[in-house]
């Protein structure tokens, strides 16, 4: 026997004596019979979660579900009359968020701040990605969470997104693929991820009211793509639904998302919550199939009990995801009883962290053989206010509590270089002075915490200065920084370098070179920043991207030539900002995000802000600046290495509805490295649909390769997988004809290409997530 008694908003279970027959228990009983001896209140508990702090949530879980993972992001709702626990839900895409300390407790939490997912992808290698998750994933299990909500694979879209830092590239393979490599990663130690946002959540501006107007064509081929690809090879537990409205509809409230598509069509059978605070409609989430609201309000809980009670929510669809609830807390740790030991590998888990971010940093330039450093670089001049103050991540969800950041100057000092000690005083001290500065600024802004730091404009430095330390120095590295996070969109400033940035570059290039000692430049940058306009200064240019905690240590591996560089960009680094197809179509003076849904009636809506029309269509990326034969200043899928490789021998087979195809990579360079494989598609000039000047359909990476060594690769491609979306018809269409196959080193440098005759195909789907209103969509004319 059960008793319900509220205390304010607040819900306690009191368990009565009993004499009737013993009360179902998940695990012992079958899920069925565990929902039917549910009350409807505990179902509407259920299927949200526990409130969260510094929000009007549910007060009864303070002390029970809250302190099970301080710091961790969410719980679900425990009923342990019937056996049912909380589980915890943590945060994030670079390694688990949870708080580092605790109250009474000596002990610390920290988590290995791992590479952004920007990293991750550019080392376009599918093992090494498996490798990091297995090592999250643990930390994961043995801190007691249960699901991660990771990975976020949603389109780079435009590069002032602020969430790009989590999400991986431009195209919707190399998203797909990388995001199921994480999954697979991390749901090896049994626990679960949660790809996320689904779907189109390609801007951090008004992001819990932008209304996105995207052509079905685009939806399925560019935003949609990755996450099928994901979900169909790795199975994740859990998807989390987006912020944003998708042609009309919040994707959370969206029945064609998550059960026409997700489910019926794609055949997810893992659980749907929402992104935290998403959507406005309790009973319409329900009903869409968004099995879990989060974090969990009292005003939810109410609308949903209403609901069964008015007959506008079937209890028959509330029991549907109960029981999709269900099914995920059986799989986890805690269900099970594990004991998990608070005490991860994290010395092991750094090694990890810094050798996979040195295959994802790119070399964008290495002129007269810059690097690796030769033996006689001693003493280093090191400049920039971030070598002294590396960026390990993004801010928001993103970020990592992590026990230390190595700096670059830390690296270079770690593997033996002398770095100037008057510059390392001088920067030193300018950042302290800045940062203790920003630290007397009182914010009362809830959301401080999350968003980007401020950081300290770059010291320019005396002529005669810089003149003195390239006598006494063997070479320069100059670092640029830019951090970036969520609730906000980069500036178009802030893809430019700044005034002062500028001046010190001419300056010490200046200085330097007169001396003929080289200049090197690092990027320390979460997204894409403009680069052709002061390229030709500096003799190399190392991306670094975000690296993680060992970012310093990472760099120096590459710079000192322990590693050869073998990341390539998984995006188009433009000339200009302007030069991005959706430029015109996005919030470029990176408007920050208001906490809440916007629900008041508007006379005007702001174009960009409250509504955001993909005029560009399919032409993101590659496949517009290719198309349409735009100048670049780094292609998709470039990136150097201080060796060369060769590729020969390539031929293609027809397998079991696939083209596989087979060719040689020799490395027939002096040094050791590894070469990323891109197979690129050519569609017959008479196809029924316009369609790109080709599409990335399938990649690899060799191993380490030594010199004159060869190895043997294979790419495969399926006939679906050649298919473009028909909105007449609402089916995926390909066209028969001969196809060519184009194996390239970039976007740009196609080494091979072989053709093949392919046979038509149509797939029927169904009619769904249309526009409301015709978009001015940007075409190509043949």
């Amino acid at each position: 026997m059960k008793k319900l008694q509220f205390i304010g908003m607040s819900f306690v279970a009191m368990t009565l004596v009993s004499c009737g027959p013993s009360l179902p228990q998940l695990g012992k009983n079958t899920i069925d019979e565990v929902i039917a001896a549910m009350t409807l209140e505990e179902k509407a508990r259920l299927v949200i979660g526990t409130g969260m702090e510094g929000t009007s949530g549910d007060s009864a879980i303070v002390g029970e579900t809250k302190g099970l993972v301080p710091g961790a992001a969410g719980t679900t709702y425990p009923i342990p009359r019937l056996g049912i626990p909380g589980i915890v839900l943590a945060d994030g895409p670079a390694g688990l968020r949870i708080s580092p300390t605790r109250d009474n407790d000596t002990a610390t939490y920290y988590c290995t701040h791992f590479p952004i997912g920007t990293v991750l992808a550019s080392t376009w290698n599918k093992e090494l990605v498996e490798n990091v998750g297995k090592a999250i994933g643990n930390e994961v299990l043995e801190y007691g969470a249960d699901v991660l909500l990771a990975p976020a694979l949603n389109i780079h879209r435009n590069p002032l997104c602020g969430r790009n830092f989590e999400y991986y590239s431009e195209d919707p393979v190399v998203s797909g693929k990388i995001a199921s490599a994480y999954v697979k990663g991390v749901q090896s130690n049994g626990v679960g991820t949660s790809v996320k946002h689904f779907a189109a959540n390609n801007q951090e501006s008004n992001r819990k009211s932008n209304k996105v107007h995207v052509s079905s064509r685009a939806l399925r081929e560019i935003y949609l793509k990755g996450f099928e690809i994901a979900i169909k090879e790795s199975s994740p537990w859990t998807v989390m639904s987006s912020y944003n409205y998708l042609n009309g509809t919040y994707t959370s409230e969206s029945k064609e998302l998550l059960t026409t598509l997700l489910r019926d069509e794609w055949k997810f059978d893992g659980m749907v919550m929402t992104d935290w605070f998403g959507g406005s409609d309790a009973v319409a989430q329900m009903n869409a199939g968004n099995d879990m609201l989060q974090p969990g309000l009292p005003k939810q809980y109410d609308a949903i009990v209403k609901g069964v009670q008015n007959g506008t929510l079937d209890e028959k669809v509330l029991d549907r995801n109960v029981k999709r609830i269900l099914n995920l807390i059986v799989k986890t740790p805690r269900f099970k009883g594990y004991a998990y030991s608070n005490k991860p590998d994290l010395k092991a888990h750094a090694a990890v962290t810094r050798q996979s971010a040195t295959e994802g940093m790119v070399l964008l330039k290495n002129d007269g053989q810059a690097l690796p450093l030769s033996n006689a670089i001693k003493n280093i001049a090191l400049y920039g206010c971030t070598s002294y103050d590396f960026i390990a991540g993004g801010t928001g969800s993103g970020n990592v509590n992590r026990a230390y950041t190595v700096s670059l100057l830390d690296g270079l000092n770690n593997a033996g270089y002398t770095v100037d000690g008057n510059l390392k005083d001088l920067y030193e001290k300018y950042n302290a002075d800045f940062y203790a500065e920003q630290a007397k600024v009182k914010n009362e802004d809830r959301l401080a915490q999350y968003l980007p730091k401020k950081r300290p404009a770059e010291l320019v430095l005396p002529v005669s200065d810089l003149n003195n330390q390239a006598l006494k120095s063997d070479m320069a590295i100059l670092t640029f920084g830019r951090g970036s996070g969520e609730f906000v969109d980069r500036s178009s400033s802030d893809f430019t370098l700044s005034s002062e940035e500028r001046q010190m570059l001419e300056n010490v290039c200046k200085a330097f070179h007169a001396c003929h000692k080289k200049v090197v430049v690092i990027l320390n940058v979460a997204g894409v920043i403009e680069t052709s306009s002061w390229k030709d200064k500096p003799d190399a240019i190392l991306l670094s991207w975000l690296a993680g905690q060992e970012g310093g240590n990472s760099v120096t591996d590459i710079l000192s030539g322990k590693v050869s560089p073998s990341g390539k960009l998984t995006m188009t680094f433009p000339e200009k900002l302007e030069d991005v197809a959706s430029t015109k179509n996005f919030p470029t003076d990176g408007t920050y995000v208001s906490f809440d849904a916007d629900t008041k009636d508007k006379q005007h809506e702001v174009r960009n802000w409250d509504y955001t029309d993909y005029e560009e269509d399919i032409y993101v990326g590659y496949r517009y600046f290719d198309t349409f034969h735009k100048n670049v200043s780094y292609p998709f899928g470039y990136g150097l290495s201080y060796t060369q490789f060769s590729y020969s021998q390539p031929e293609i087979k027809f397998e079991n509805g696939s083209y596989v195809l087979t060719l040689q990579v020799k490395n027939v360079g002096k040094a050791s490295g590894k070469e990323v494989v891109q197979l690129y598609v050519s569609a017959p000039s008479n196809t029924s649909l316009v369609k790109p000047e080709k599409e990335l359909k399938d990649f690899t990476k060799t191993g380490e390769l030594k010199p004159g060594e060869s190895q043997t690769v294979t790419l495969k491609v399926a006939v679906s997988d050649l298919a473009s979306y028909d909105e007449a018809h609402h089916s995926w269409l390909v066209d028969e004809g001969e196809y060519q196959f184009k194996i390239g080193a970039s976007s740009r440098d196609i080494r091979a290409s072989v053709s093949a005759e392919v046979k038509g195909l149509k797939q029927e789907t169904s009619n769904i997530l249309l526009l409301k209103t015709p978009l001015d969509r940007l075409t190509y004319i043949k």
